[in-house]
C-alpha cells in the first residue's frame, strides 16, 4: 500500500471514530437559525436583553459587558469565551459555571458547532 493511501485510511478512520473532529467547523447559516432559540434572552446587535448581547462573544471575558445582568458565579469565573468554553457552556452551563443563571442547554454537538460558527461571525 502506498504512503498516501495509508495516510488517507488513517484520516478516514479517525474521522469515523471521532465525529467531533469531523464536526469541528460548523455551518454559520444553520447556526443563525439555531440562534432563534437564544433570541428570547440574547441579541447579536449589541443590545442587552435578559442576557447580554453575544456580538463579539468569542474571545471576550465572561461577565464583562457593561450594563448586562450576570450571575455572580459567571462574573467571578475568570472564563474567556473560547470556542471550547462556549461549547462546554452550551452543552451544560451549570457544569462549567456552577451557580450560573443560564439554564438552556444545547445537547447536540453539531448544533453547538453551528451556533458557535454563527457567533464567531458576529462582530
Amino acid at each position: 500500500m502506498t504512503m498516501i493511501k495509508t495516510a488517507s485510511i488513517l484520516v478516514l478512520t479517525a474521522l469515523a471514530l471521532c465525529p467531533s473532529i469531523a464536526a469541528a467547523e460548523g455551518d454559520a447559516s444553520r447556526g443563525e437559525k439555531l440562534f432563534a432559540r437564544c433570541s428570547a434572552c440574547h441579541t447579536v446587535n449589541g443590545q442587552n436583553k435578559i442576557g447580554p448581547s453575544l456580538a463579539g462573544v468569542v474571545g471576550r471575558k465572561a461577565g464583562s459587558i457593561e450594563g448586562a445582568r450576570y450571575s455572580k458565579a459567571l462574573t467571578q469565573s475568570g472564563l474567556v469565551w473560547t470556542e471550547e468554553n462556549l461549547d462546554a457552556y452550551l452543552a451544560a452551563p451549570a457544569t462549567l459555571v456552577r451557580g450560573t443563571t443560564m439554564t438552556v442547554r444545547m445537547s447536540k454537538d453539531q448544533d453547538r458547532q453551528d451556533l458557535i460558527s454563527y457567533l464567531k461571525a458576529q462582530p
